[in-house]
């Protein structure tokens, strides 16, 4: 099942994706309710093609707090490392986990904007959690049992400011580092053990930036049990599982699309703050 939040003329709403199989389209079917807050929700009776007048895809949530990890695939550290990135040429034991805030996340089709104290913005395609009920000291065995589903992200990084800000407050944290989207799709419809994730730049594939959640060093799992270990975790929490391989470099204009093998694609463009 795909979940989405979309504006109507404005009005923020939320919806089931499905596909016509009389035309091949997919379509929003307008729901009653809010699907995170816990109660039933249902089809209003509504629907609306994706390409409607006044539709536009939504962040398919507004988390109250976005975590991710850095170095969680062996290729990404070693990525890093030959880049002059990272000291170390391996990636660490421990997790690294690092935050972003709130109001870095943006939608689909949404602009990321680069920001005038950096030179250098990366790309980072990966496939985010999103949490679906509240989540605190989680063991790893039933950690899945937390989750709503999965969609796309990009964690646009100032890799410049990155090597100065111990924290990455800057790096990670400006306002529309964190677009997601197109939509959530639920936890068993994916293949979250072996999603494959791509990436596209101005429309051409850019291979060395793909790979498999199969390769992931700390598993979605073990992530939520130790997230869940010092901080609650809220439904609409997402967490941002890693990035496969390598990053590279975004200039004003740039069209980035992050494809999610399950889940979709997700596009930004890039412009100048």
């Amino acid at each position: 099942m795909r979940i989405a939040r979309f504006s109507l003329n404005d009005t923020p709403r939320y919806a089931f994706v499905q596909k016509d199989e009389s035309d091949g389209k997919d379509y929003l079917v307008e729901l009653d309710g809010h699907p995170l807050l816990g109660g039933k929700v249902a089809p209003t009776g509504k629907r609306y093609a994706l390409d409607a007048d006044g539709v536009r895809l939504l962040s398919p949530v507004l988390p109250s707090k976005v975590y991710g990890l850095a170095k969680n695939y062996e290729a990404h550290a070693q990525y890093m490392h030959e880049a002059g990135h990272s000291e170390i040429s391996h990636a660490p034991e421990d997790m690294v986990i690092f935050t972003k805030p709130s109001t870095s996340v943006i939608g689909p089709d949404d602009p990321i904007v680069y920001p005038a104290c950096s030179k250098d913005m990366n790309f980072e395609p990966e496939l985010a959690v999103v949490m679906g009920r509240v989540a605190k000291n989680v063991p790893v065995e039933k950690a899945m049992d937390y989750v709503l589903g999965f969609t796309c992200v990009n964690d646009v990084t100032l890799r410049d400011l990155q090597g100065l800000d111990p924290t990455w407050t800057r790096a990670k944290g400006f306002d529309t580092s964190c677009p997601l989207g197109p939509w959530i799709v639920t936890r068993d419809d994916v293949n979250w053990k072996d999603a494959k994730i791509s990436f596209t730049l101005n429309g051409e594939d850019v291979a060395m930036a793909s790979g498999t959640t199969a390769n992931l060093i700390h598993g979605i799992p073990e992530q939520i049990a130790a997230i869940s270990s010092f901080s609650t975790l809220l439904p609409g929490d997402v967490i941002m599982t890693g990035t496969p391989n390598a990053s590279g470099h975004l200039d004003p204009g740039d069209e980035t699309i992050v494809h999610v093998e399950g889940v979709g694609s997700l596009r930004n463009v890039i412009v100048r703050a």
